[in-house]
């Protein structure tokens, strides 16, 4: 049998489950895949412009038929886009649990933009049908009009970092460890962008082995939760080299954190309806069936 392959998220949770045994606890013959994508560089174009990217998770989990990219048995992506890959059945969604991540819409310190109605047709970096994107849109809907919401599809988060550090747009959607870096860096939040990540993974994935890994994140996130400041040192590892010396990896939060309640079949149906009503993407799943889009006990036994 094939070692289980976990897609890191740039968070501390399978490296504290990692460094104290919980995966091999719970019986789990798993492998950590070394992902450097996430740490790519913006883009620009022939003008020296900031180039358009119209491809993120969702894309890629297209292209890996419910693997994010690379080859992979677990990965992690913003529940929009998980949601509605297993609802066009790319891929599983795990229904037991889900994350929480941090996030902001950032500017930099002397910026003009105080407020969210600051924002109003001004251009805000995100990633294209990837977290930023949904949770931009989410967040400004509060306050400005859909039309007056005017995204740039630049990337993944970091190079999203660096389109913040060089001003090359009035603002950047940012979360998780690229949220805190640029707090660091001192960069400015507008508005916040907290939002819901969930698991997916791909056919011939056995739950068994799924759920010893969602086992041992368990025990993880208890240990995180009692003894943060032991393990925030690994975030610097995360970090892209261009921006590891200017930050300090102690200040931080601990991140996004796992919570093990269930994404039920109503949050299912909920999340189709939003994404959908907003036209993200061109046209909506022909037939969304909730029990075989979603692992877990309440999909089977739903209300």
């Amino acid at each position: 049998m094939s070692r289980f392959i976990i897609q890191p998220h740039g968070r501390l949770q399978e490296i504290v489950a990692h460094e104290n045994g919980y995966f091999e606890e719970e019986g789990l013959d798993y492998e950590i895949s070394d992902d450097q994508r996430p740490l790519q560089t913006k883009k620009v174009d022939s003008a020296g412009n900031i180039a358009e990217i119209r491809s993120g998770a969702y894309q890629s989990y297209e292209a890996g038929k419910g693997n994010k990219g690379e080859k992979s048995d677990v990965s992690c992506a913003c529940h929009w886009t998980v949601n509605n890959a297993a609802a066009n059945n790319l891929g599983t969604m795990y229904g037991k649990a889900y994350v929480v991540t941090p996030g902001g819409i950032m500017v930099p310190k002397d910026s003009p933009i105080k407020r969210p109605e600051d924002l109003k047709g001004q251009e805000i970096a995100v990633g294209y049908q990837s977290g930023s994107h949904y949770t931009t849109i989410q967040a400004l809907e509060a306050f400005l009009k859909p039309e007056d919401i005017k995204l740039k599809f630049v990337g993944l988060p970091w190079q999203r970092v660096d389109v913040a550090m060089d001003e090359d747009l009035p603002a950047s959607s940012l979360w998780g460890i690229t949220f805190q870096t640029a707090e660091e860096l001192g960069l400015r939040k507008v508005v916040d962008c907290t939002f819901m990540i969930t698991f997916m993974f791909p056919a011939g994935v056995a739950i068994e082995n799924v759920e010893r890994y969602m086992r041992g994140l368990k025990k993880a996130q208890m240990e995180l939760d009692l003894r943060p400041e032991k393990y925030k040192h690994h975030f610097a590892g995360m970090i892209p080299e261009r921006y590891r010396d200017k930050v300090d990896v102690r200040r931080f939060a601990v991140g996004e954190r796992i919570v093990f309640l269930p994404y039920t079949q109503e949050t299912f149906q909920a999340t189709q309806d939003w994404i959908h009503e907003r036209s993200i993407f061109d046209h909506a799943p022909e037939r969304v069936s909730y029990v075989t889009a979603v692992a877990g006990e309440q999909a089977i036994h739903h209300i």
